[in-house]
């Protein structure tokens, strides 16, 4: 995708500011400071297709050429002038285009005033029915210019520079202009207000597709930012209910193990029931942050909560798999243990997780799942074959490789996925079984929308 460069125009505020006399005045001083402000604004390349990004840069270039070449040969041919100011006018007549690439305004003006050396140039040259002070392909010279500005900067100062243009024609004519020369200001001022019109339309249209472009990435942006968001509340609602369990059994642990020693002394019942006091009110500090994400409306009486499955579930889930037309089998290696509820919980999510897409994803493959018991870590695969037919549109982005990828790294585990060469599809993860204050991360691995 190409990179966008924002576009940053003056601001205007919609109200008059009440230290400024009513009028037009203020509105007057904004345009003449816009107008001298001769900041490096380059032209912008076009984004596509690519082989024409520099297309704008080249044809500008030529123009200069052009301008160069014309100057010469008006001011030699039609108006008898001669010597090195010709080339110093050509010079600085093609100049200014270059000029207007990078410095717009600054192009514009020393065209303008190019072309007032021009004129009185030769204005002791002109004969009956000649033009003045434009020469014929003066005008024509002078509209880049023109057109350099509006595509870049706001309409009131493509505005601002026309009439500037216009005006100087008018004046020019009206108070110097030479005997029996022709009058240019008509076509001057249909020619310039063209070119400042057509310059207006190519920027509106190129801002109007940069906002649309914009438009398009934040939504798939904030689709993404959502999707995380949803993903993380799902695991604190389930880690909710880990850690409760964990300060319940606490709790009932404390209470009861006075009643487990034989004559204990009273400090150690005050510890046991500082113990069970504060348990009680971590869980109930728990409950209420983070009871609310129990559901979209944590008030219903109707949101039951369950027991979080476990590997040891893991047969009756594959079985529904195997319901719904997958075929599957698993393998087991290693010393089968209990591991800390969060470690289980995780290792059954990615599971579970890996075969629904397999289901959405590859219909009619077979899926092989693997777990093996190490010393330290708990490894995970999930592999299926290429599917026998094809799969079913998807709507809207998954987040089940971001779900997986969030509970394995909040483990300080890792997780990758990625197709295989066979044309099937591979997840594996490596869980510490005992994760000790890790705030990890999960590795860096090719995504699939799930």
């Amino acid at each position: 995708m190409p990179r966008l460069e924002p576009v940053s125009e003056p601001s205007e505020s919609p109200l008059p500011d009440a230290r400024e006399p009513r009028g037009g005045r203020p509105a007057l001083r904004g345009l003449a400071r816009e107008m001298v402000t001769l900041e490096w604004d380059p032209l912008p390349r076009m984004s596509r297709p690519r082989w024409l990004a520099w297309l704008p840069h080249v044809a500008v270039g030529y123009a200069a050429v052009a301008s160069c070449a014309f100057t010469v040969s008006q001011l030699e041919d039609h108006y008898e002038v001669t010597g090195g100011l010709v080339v110093a006018m050509a010079l600085l007549t093609g100049g200014s285009t270059v000029l207007g690439l990078f410095r717009p305004l600054a192009g514009w003006w020393l065209g303008l005033v190019t072309a007032a050396m021009v004129a009185w140039t030769i204005y002791g040259n002109v004969g009956q029915g000649q033009s003045w002070p434009w020469t014929p392909a003066g005008a024509f010279t002078f509209a880049p210019l023109i057109l350099l500005v509006a595509l870049r900067k706001p309409p009131r100062v493509t505005i601002g520079v026309v009439g500037i243009s216009i005006l100087y024609s008018g004046l020019a004519e009206t108070a110097f202009r030479p005997p029996g020369s022709q009058t240019v200001l008509p076509g001057i001022a249909l020619l310039f207000g063209f070119v400042g019109v057509l310059g207006y339309a190519l920027r509106a249209t190129r801002l109007a597709r940069g906002k649309l472009v914009e438009q398009q990435v934040l939504p798939a942006e904030e689709r993404a930012r959502r999707t995380l968001l949803e993903e993380r509340s799902r695991i604190a609602r389930e880690l909710h209910d880990v850690v409760a369990h964990h300060m319940s059994v606490i709790s009932i642990q404390a209470q009861v193990a006075p009643h487990l020693v034989e004559n204990p002394s009273e400090e150690l019942k005050e510890n046991l029931a500082g113990i069970r006091e504060n348990a009680l009110e971590a869980l109930t500090e728990l409950r209420r942050v983070l009871g609310v994400l129990r559901s979209e409306q944590p008030d219903d009486p109707s949101a039951l909560q369950h027991p979080q499955p476990t590997l040891a579930e893991l047969d009756g889930l594959v079985d529904n798999v195997r319901g719904a037309g997958l075929h599957v089998t698993t393998e087991i290696a290693g010393v089968r243990r209990p591991l800390t509820p969060g470690v289980e919980l995780t290792a059954y999510r990615i599971v579970q997780e890996a075969l629904s897409n397999c289901l959405r994803h590859a219909p009619g493959s077979r899926v092989e799942v693997g777990i093996a018991y190490g010393p330290r870590d708990l490894h995970l695969c999930v592999a299926n074959t290429a599917p026998t037919r094809p799969a079913p549109p998807s709507p809207g982005a998954g987040h089940g490789l971001l779900g997986m990828r969030e509970r394995a790294g909040m483990l300080g585990g890792e997780l990758a996925a990625g197709p295989l060469p066979s044309g099937g599809y591979e997840v594996t993860a490596v869980l510490p079984m005992d994760p000790q204050d890790l705030t990890g991360g999960s590795a860096s691995e090719t995504t699939r929308d799930s």
